[in-house]
C-alpha cells in the first residue's frame, strides 16, 4: 500500500469511529445564544421601582441615564419587554396621602408613555403585552405595592384596577388594614384583617393578582384560604438560603403557590441571596437605626450613603452575591415544584447598591440566560422562566375574573 493510500485509509477509519456528528459538531457560543433568546423572548420582571426613583427626581428614560437600573436603552439591550412599575407606597403614608402617592407615581409611568409612545405602552391585559412586543414596544404593566391606598373601602380595589394596577403587593414594611407585615414585629391581626379577606376576595373578582411577597407567614396561609386564583411572590427569594428572615418564602410556601398554579419571582438583592450578604444587611441596619436615634437626625438617602461608608471601613465591604448564587435560587424553585411556578422580580431600582455581579442593571439578563443554558436549562424552560409563567397566571387570573364577575 503507497503512503498516500494509507493516510486515506487511515482517516477513512477515523472519521467512521468519531462519527459525523463529532466530526462536524460545532461549538455553541452561549453569549450569542443568551443575547438571541433576551431578544425573541417576551421578558416579564415583577418588580422595579423605577417611578418611585423618577418621583424623587425625574429622568427622561427614553434616552440614556447616569442614574438607576433602568432607562430604553439598558431595557433594550437586556430584552425587557414588560417591567412591571412598582407603585410603591411606604408605610408611614396614612390613607389619603397613600391613595394620593400612588395616583401620583401611576401619573409618572403614564408620562413616560405619553412622552414616548413609540417607546412604551401601558398594558391592560397579556394579550396587550403579547401587541407590545410584536409592535416591538416596551411595555409598562403596574403593580401597587402596599395594599394601604386602598384604606377601609373596597371599591377601591375597582379604582385602581381601572388605573391600570395588576397586582397588588398586600402590604409592606409595617402592617396595616389588610395584613400583617414580615418586616413588623406588630402582628396585630394574626394574619389578613377581616377586610383583608374582603379584599383578596375583590382582586379575584377584578383580575389583580394577589402578591403574597412582603406579607407575613400567618398572612400567607390565610391568602392561600381564601384565594380562588392562582397568586404571585412579585419580588421574593427562597428562604432556604437565608434561614430565619420571614421576608423570603419557604419551600413550604413555594409548594403552596405552585399548588395554586402561581409564581415564585427571584429578587435578585443580595441579601436575598446569600446569608452572609442578608447578615450584613440586617447588622447595617440596626446600626443605622441606632446612629439615627442617637444623633436625632433625620434619615434621608444622602446619611445613609455616607453611614453606609463608614460601616464599611470598620466592617469590611459589602458582600455582593454573584450570578451563580442566584441561579441557585432557580435551581431550588425548579427542585421543589418544577419548571412552571418560576419567574424573575429583581427589585431593580429597590435595593440600591446591593445587586449581584453580573446583574447590576436591566441590560444584565442575558448574563442570567447565559448562565441557564450552562445549567442546561432548555430554551423553552428558559423562555418559561423569562416571562411566559407570570404571563400564563395573569391570563387566569384574568379568565377567572370573566367568569365571575359578581
Amino acid at each position: 500500500m503507497t503512503l498516500r493510500l494509507f493516510v486515506a485509509a487511515t482517516m477513512a477509519m477515523l472519521a467512521i469511529a468519531c462519527g459525523p456528528s463529532e466530526k462536524t459538531q460545532v461549538p455553541v457560543d452561549l453569549t450569542e445564544k443568551a443575547k438571541d433568546l433576551a431578544r425573541t423572548s417576551i421578558i416579564v420582571d415583577g418588580h422595579v421601582d423605577l417611578p418611585y426613583r423618577l418621583n424623587k427626581k425625574w429622568d427622561d428614560i427614553s434616552l440614556s441615564t447616569p442614574d438607576g437600573d433602568f432607562d430604553y436603552l439598558r431595557a433594550v439591550a437586556g430584552g425587557l419587554n414588560a417591567p412591571f412599575m412598582s407603585i410603591f407606597v411606604p408605610a408611614e403614608n396614612e390613607t389619603e396621602a397613600a391613595r394620593e402617592v400612588a395616583d401620583k407615581l401611576i401619573g409618572l409611568v403614564n408620562r413616560i408613555v405619553d412622552d414616548s409612545p413609540d417607546k412604551f405602552a401601558i398594558p391592560f391585559s397579556v394579550a396587550d403585552v403579547r401587541r407590545h412586543f410584536e409592535a416591538g414596544v416596551i411595555s409598562l404593566p403596574m403593580g401597587l405595592e402596599n395594599g394601604s391606598p386602598i384604606g377601609n373601602d373596597l371599591e377601591m380595589v375597582q379604582y385602581f384596577h381601572d388605573r391600570g394596577i395588576r397586582y397588588v403587593t398586600l402590604t409592606h414594611g409595617l402592617s396595616n388594614q389588610i395584613s400583617d407585615s414580615s418586616y413588623d414585629d406588630n402582628k396585630q391581626w394574626d394574619g389578613l384583617s377581616d377586610f383583608g379577606v374582603e379584599v383578596v376576595g375583590e382582586m379575584n373578582r377584578v383580575g389583580i393578582m394577589v402578591d403574597i411577597s412582603h406579607v407575613s407567614d400567618a398572612a400567607f396561609w390565610d391568602v392561600m384560604e381564601v384565594a380562588r386564583a392562582p397568586v404571585i411572590a412579585s419580588h421574593s427569594s427562597a428562604r432556604y438560603f437565608t434561614p430565619d428572615w420571614e421576608r423570603n418564602i419557604s419551600d413550604d410556601m413555594i409548594k403552596r403557590v405552585a399548588e395554586s398554579g402561581g409564581v415564585v419571582m427571584i429578587n435578585f438583592g443580595s441579601a436575598f441571596i446569600t446569608r452572609e450578604a442578608n447578615e450584613y444587611t440586617l447588622s447595617r441596619m440596626d446600626a443605622y437605626d441606632a446612629y439615627i436615634e442617637e444623633s436625632e437626625f433625620e434619615k434621608n438617602d444622602e446619611l445613609q450613603s455616607a453611614f453606609d461608608d463608614l460601616y464599611a471601613r470598620d466592617n469590611g465591604p459589602f458582600p455582593y452575591a454573584t450570578l451563580g448564587e442566584t441561579l441557585d435560587h432557580f435551581d431550588h424553585v425548579v427542585a421543589l415544584v418544577g419548571i412552571d411556578h418560576l419567574g424573575i422580580g429583581s427589585d431593580y431600582e429597590g435595593v440600591g447598591d446591593s445587586l449581584p455581579i453580573g446583574l447590576k442593571d436591566v441590560s444584565s439578563y442575558p448574563n442570567l440566560i447565559k448562565g441557564l443554558l450552562e445549567r442546561d436549562y432548555s430554551e423553552d424552560d428558559i423562555r418559561k422562566i423569562l416571562g411566559e409563567n407570570l404571563l400564563r397566571v395573569w391570563a387566569e387570573v384574568e379568565a377567572y375574573a370573566e367568569q365571575h364577575p359578581m
